[in-house]
């Protein structure tokens, strides 16, 4: 198990060396470019500009998987990494480590900037209408929020430069970029997004909202009312960390009512293996007959169009062959095809062996599988080496263990979806002590938590007395059922029931700490390896004023 050698004050997080050269972060010479009179002429330049500063973003993937998980506990570096990924690894890292180095951040965040003042130009000269710009310019705000609170999580105490830096005097002009405190980090980035007068996903009618090379667009851009939930439950506002997550968990709760309005975000049954995404096998309680080609695993590699994917995913961005830049993935996970610098770690592998799956017959009351069967989806052994999967689906074929076409390294960048979303509305939940809506959400659902003795489910299955947006109705009567229910949540199973896994006990005498740290547990089992595991670790030992819990 990794060592870490955090100081108390934790902020320091990759040390005072990450910024020892940071004015150079912002000594960039204007690049030659065209003039903005040249660019900004119309709706269609302002989606060029948004789609460069995502196609700039993603060149972040590789980083952002590196310091937010190879920090972490759960993967380590293998014979084959160099020095710098070995050091961020044991949390000793040096000046010239480029890990450490902001700078590709704040390259992006400069551009965000430009992209903004421009936009407000183009407002004020009416040359977007009004809906047009609204939508863009939130994106920009927000996908600079994401950026700055990643910075935020990595380097502490920050530069805030909201203003486009258009000349060398305005780079060398350090007021425009005071060093702020992560703590007044949150509420600037807090106080600025909340004033964006537009948080939806792009509207379906949008030119942004687009089929690109078979890939449809709305999944790529950030999630506006995601980053906002998540940086409230960064500052411990977690009411407001609940109710915008609650708004992301009912997107699909609008419209025709049919398995998307009961399932979508809602962690809920469906009789598609390819939308439901249980584990689940073959023959009951045989663990050799795993369901691998359907259900859990297939998340992973489904295409982007298919409704599997929609309802899991709320922000996923693909790497194609066909474009640029190149898939980062394979180079930093797989074995072959790629150089391999990076695996699981022997804890991320106890985490899943230290489990218990549900007994096949629960009236027996005898054990089921001892372990969680996510581990063995999400990482695997390939020539005696063992490799994380997740992002190798799309290249290396499941059942063969060989690469679909070598020279064809396609992946995706998972950032978010609905698992995280549960988990951190259990978390600002159970802070405000809802301890048995938080264990439900985990555990077996909503219903779970609050069973009915009989068939009417009249006052149960629900906590429609609780206020919003703590009110879930998951009511289900059943075929017999007087009277009958079939509520919006009723699909709602839970993340651990979900995977197959024993209900957590819960003592009575410490249900916040214990509820946390299960949550916390949970989201590595079900999200490892997909940039969570670092900022779930030390936002609750910051919460805590304890080191001791990373």
């Amino acid at each position: 198990m990794k060592r870490f050698f955090i100081k108390y004050c934790l902020l320091v997080v990759l040390g005072a060396t990450a910024f020892s050269s940071c004015k150079k972060t912002f000594d960039l010479l204007p690049q030659a470019q065209l003039d903005a009179s040249q660019m900004y002429r119309n709706v269609y330049d302002a989606d060029a500009a948004i789609v460069g500063l995502y196609g700039k973003f993603t060149s972040l993937a590789e980083r952002y998987i590196v310091l937010n998980e190879l920090r972490g506990d759960m993967l380590e570096y293998t014979d084959n990494a160099d020095e710098y990924l070995r050091q961020i690894s044991t949390h000793s890292v040096t000046a010239e480590n480029p890990y450490a180095n902001p700078r590709p951040f704040y390259e992006l965040i400069v551009n965000c900037n430009d992209v903004l003042k421009n936009f407000n130009s183009m407002h004020d000269a009416k040359k977007m209408k009004e809906n047009e710009f609204q939508e863009r310019y939130s994106d920009v705000l927000f996908l600079r929020s994401f950026l700055y609170l990643q910075l935020g999580i990595h380097y502490g105490s920050v530069p805030y430069v909201t203003d486009a830096l258009a000349t060398l005097d305005d780079v060398n002009n350090e007021s425009k970029f005071p060093k702020l405190t992560f703590n007044v980090l949150l509420d600037s980035l807090i106080n600025v997004s909340e004033r964006a007068t537009y948080k939806d996903e792009y509207a379906s009618s949008s030119t942004l909202a687009v089929t690109v090379d078979g890939y449809p667009t709305q999944k790529w851009f950030v999630n506006k009312k995601v980053v906002l939930a998540d940086l409230h439950l960064w500052k411990g506002n977690y009411v407001q960390a609940a109710s915008y997550y609650r708004q992301v968990m009912e997107t699909g709760t609008v419209g025709t009512v049919n398995g998307s309005y009961y399932s979508m975000y809602k962690v809920g049954w469906d009789s598609n293996g390819d939308i439901d995404h249980y584990i689940t096998y073959s023959r009951a309680g045989d663990a050799s007959t795993l369901v691998t080609n359907s259900q859990w695993r297939i998340m992973f590699e489904l295409p982007t169009t298919t409704e599997g994917f929609r309802r899991e995913w709320v922000w996923a961005i693909p790497f194609d062959n066909k474009f640029k830049p190149e898939n980062p993935f394979v180079k930093l996970f797989s074995n072959i095809g790629g150089s391999y610098l990076v695996k699981p770690s022997k804890n991320a592998t106890d985490m899943w062996d230290n489990e218990q799956q549900k007994s096949a017959s629960a009236a027996t009351g005898t054990p089921g599988i001892p372990y969680d069967a996510r581990g063995q989806l999400s990482w695997k052994n390939i020539n005696g080496q063992p490799v994380v999967m997740k992002f190798l689906y799309n290249y290396i074929n499941n059942n063969t263990n060989l690469p679909l076409n070598v020279l064809q390294k396609d992946s995706k960048w998972f950032l978010f979806r609905q698992t995280q979303l549960h988990m951190r509305f259990a978390e600002a939940a159970n802070r405000v002590g809802r301890y048995r809506l938080a264990w439900g959400l985990l555990n077996s659902g909503i219903a779970g938590a609050y069973p009915a003795p009989t068939s009417d489910v009249t006052l149960y299955h629900n906590t429609l007395n609780d206020s919003y947006p703590f009110n879930f109705d998951a009511r289900n009567s059943g075929s017999a059922g007087v009277p009958y229910y079939r509520s919006d949540w009723y699909r709602n199973i839970g993340i651990r029931s979900r995977a197959n896994l024993v209900d957590q006990v819960v003592p009575a005498t410490d249900s916040l700490n214990q509820i946390e740290a299960n949550l916390i547990n949970e989201t590595g089992l079900e999200n490892g390896f997909e940039g969570t595991r670092w900022p779930d670790l030390l936002r609750v030992a910051l919460r805590r004023n304890d080191p001791s819990f990373i």
